[in-house]
């Protein structure tokens, strides 16, 4: 039997300075793809390498099978993530703000990918401490998996295709697992439609996170308060409403189901509550509406009209939040302190969300 040959270090560093002057990097290192290696990954799915699993038309661009696992190979997944990283474009095309120039936002956004399901365990997804840091190779390399294929797929490349103003540190990577074991309440795909067998990936498009401390109490009231204070907050109030996911530690989670509170119950409380004055409003000038695009105005700007709360019964009270719909909520972090997570997303959900099942070949 013949001894495959083996790169030194000397080549395997020359290889990954090649592919940083094509630019096919993130700006970190990325791993050099064999054919051989590129095998592996293709070997754990059933589905054609040429399929295309994501397009964008206003670029006449695809990402196919072939193309998603050289990406995530490059971004340092194991080949035993790639059905994660599959699913997780299926997610990402059925979420409609992706399938348009989201992508390229002057805003900034980026997919959050949350994971449920055995593969969390089998794979060692994080959901516990640290959930949105550093540390874990699953979470870190499947969220570049799927930036990696937006830079060398579809060419959005920061001051090209990119429109980026600031970014966010969730365009290296966003990608976390519900720590189901510690929430109250069903786990996310469940709650959607899934049986708690199966393992899922959710994609939302996020713009921000904020970080909610409150340690002092496990009044649930207090708790939702908090949240619903931050979740108000005017300089998130681009649109007319905004929407949200609610990433509660399991501390605070256990709070409100200690109290007997559903997820539906803690979506109407902060629908309710997320509430600004139309003087607050208009202190920020954002009183009003663009008459097509529906972003937040002054109220003498020539474009504005009024907001769809300004004919209400209660026309000073003007919502933050399109619907209590508009909220999800997941669980996740370390059992260790009062802290909780708001991402705010990009646009709300009135259908179902964008799920897709981990498929993995019998």
């Amino acid at each position: 039997m013949t001894a495959m040959p083996v790169a030194g270090a000397e080549e395997v560093r020359a290889a990954m300075e090649y592919y940083a002057r094509q630019g096919w990097t993130d700006g970190l290192p990325v791993v050099p793809v064999t054919g051989s290696y590129l095998a592996e990954f293709l070997a754990t799915t059933d589905r054609d390498p040429e399929e295309v699993l994501f397009a964008l038309p206003h670029l006449d661009r695809r990402c196919t099978v072939r193309l998603a696992a050289i990406n995530a190979a490059m971004a340092g997944c194991l080949p035993a993530y790639f059905p994660v990283v599959l699913a997780a474009w299926e997610a990402i095309g059925r979420e409609p703000q992706l399938k348009c120039g989201v992508w390229q936002s002057t805003a900034g956004t980026a997919p959050l990918l949350v994971v449920n399901g055995p593969v969390r365990d089998r794979i060692g997804l994080n959901s516990r401490g640290d959930v949105f840091g550093s540390g874990f190779r699953a979470n870190a390399t499947i969220g570049r998996a799927v930036r990696l294929a937006a830079i060398n797929v579809f060419g959005l490349r920061p001051h090209l295709l990119d429109q980026a103003t600031q970014g966010t540190p969730a365009r290296f990577s966003a990608c976390i697992a519900e720590n189901e074991e510690d929430s109250p309440w069903e786990p996310l795909h469940c709650e959607h439609g899934f049986d708690p067998a199966d393992s899922v990936v959710t994609a939302l498009v996020i713009r921000s996170c904020l970080h909610v401390e409150s340690r002092h109490t496990g009044s649930p009231e207090q708790l939702a308060l908090d949240l619903a204070g931050s979740l108000r907050r005017t300089g998130a109030l681009v649109h007319e409403t905004g929407s949200a996911l609610v990433v509660l530690g399991p501390e605070h989670a256990a709070a409100f189901g200690a109290a007997g509170w559903s997820k539906d119950d803690l979506r109407r409380f902060l629908h309710d509550h997320a509430v600004n004055s139309r003087a607050e409003l208009a202190a920020v000038g954002k009183d009003a509406v663009s008459r097509n695009g529906r972003h937040r105005l002054p109220a003498d700007h020539p474009d504005a009209i009024t907001d769809r709360y300004g004919l209400s019964a209660t026309p000073h009270r003007v919502p933050a939040l399109a619907s209590p719909e508009a909220v999800v909520i997941a669980v996740a972090g370390a059992d260790n302190a009062g802290v909780s997570t708001i991402l705010e997303t990009f646009a709300p959900h009135t259908g179902p969300l964008p799920t897709a099942r981990i498929r993995v070949p019998a």
